[in-house]
């Protein structure tokens, strides 16, 4: 089976220019993507149906049947009781991760109105999350069908061992992070 298009140019570009700019000598110590988690969440008292319906858009925009979270706990004061539907999520790995990634910077980010591009602050492990306001920018949603918007979170998972080697990973796959002035480099 051949590798999708962003893992070809993943193995042939980002590999040996992460090589030479960090200054690694193995293969293997190259930060890499491990996977990608796709995530939402509701309202506990959604109607089945229409936790149906998040299932099967988050299914058709990740490429993978994702499953339905449940609460851990009973909360009264939100009106949750233990084992109550909560949010979709599904985890992306392989083929699907690198087809999935390859849409979201390809075609979707950029499709956004007035897009400057996406923060570059990751979590202190190398980690990249995204939030997304409108699901309506892939183009498997089905934006017109759908009474409502889903949000969502994109958490991208890097072996990398810092922010800088996980930010260069995602900057030379591609992800249009902003560009940073002096005021905002600063706060």
């Amino acid at each position: 089976m051949e590798k999708a298009y962003l893992h070809q140019f993943y193995s042939d570009t980002v590999v040996p220019e992460l090589k030479k700019t960090l200054g690694y000598e193995n293969i293997h110590q190259v930060p890499s993507i491990d996977k990608v988690v796709i995530n939402t969440g509701f309202d506990a008292n959604t109607e089945k149906g229409q936790i149906a319906e998040i299932t099967r858009e988050i299914s058709n925009i990740a490429g993978q049947q994702a499953v339905v979270t449940k609460a851990r706990k009973s909360i009264s004061n939100f009106k949750l009781r233990e084992g109550m539907p909560v949010g979709v999520m599904v985890t992306l790995r392989g083929r699907q991760m690198w087809e999935f990634l390859y849409r979201l910077i390809a075609v979707a980010l950029p499709g956004i109105r007035d897009f400057r591009g996406v923060k570059d602050r990751l979590d202190g492990n190398g980690n990249y999350t995204l939030g997304i306001t409108d699901h309506s920018i892939f183009p498997e949603a089905h934006g017109d069908h759908s009474k409502y918007t889903l949000g969502m979170d994109i958490c991208i998972s890097t072996t990398a061992a810092s922010d800088d080697e996980g930010r260069e990973l995602l900057k030379l796959l591609g992800v249009p992070f902003r560009k940073r002035n002096q005021s905002t480099a600063n706060a």
